[in-house]
């Protein structure tokens, strides 16, 4: 299949074929034409370099688990490579939730404070004391 039928069938855009390539994380496919050809392992390749992305696995991380299902590795190895992206993740969602408290304090802070006033004077623009 040529590069726009991969792109299409796996829900991808051809810029992002053509930089997965560029990288690394797609092998060259097979020229017929001066067109690259795609076979049924480049889909199966590309479908989990878009689901690794999905999940929010850097592209390093995804070159791990490809070159996993390559080598065909223990799924406990890729369990433990998860449990550790679960950490990061959860990681990341406690640091969201503390900066929504600090945005909802700040909006609630504005409603009670300088709504209606001058932008120079409201608490939301205000830096914390010992902020950067």
């Amino acid at each position: 299949m040529r590069i726009g039928v991969l792109a299409s069938t796996a829900g991808v855009s051809v810029p992002a074929i053509r930089y997965y390539e560029s990288i690394g994380l797609m092998a060259p496919p097979a020229r017929q034409g001066g067109q690259r050809i795609y076979g049924g392992d480049d889909l199966k390749a590309l479908n989990l370099i878009r689901h690794c992305r999905e999940l929010d696995f850097s592209i390093d991380e995804t070159r791990e688990l490809l070159a996993s299902v390559q080598k065909r590795l223990p799924c406990s190895e890729t369990k433990t490579f998860a449990e550790k992206h679960l950490g990061l993740v959860r990681r990341k969602i406690a640091e969201l939730r503390a900066l929504e408290a600090t945005v909802a304090s700040l909006v609630s802070g504005c409603e009670t404070t300088c709504c209606n006033g001058a932008a120079p004077d409201c608490v939301i623009l205000r830096p914390e004391p010992n902020a950067a």
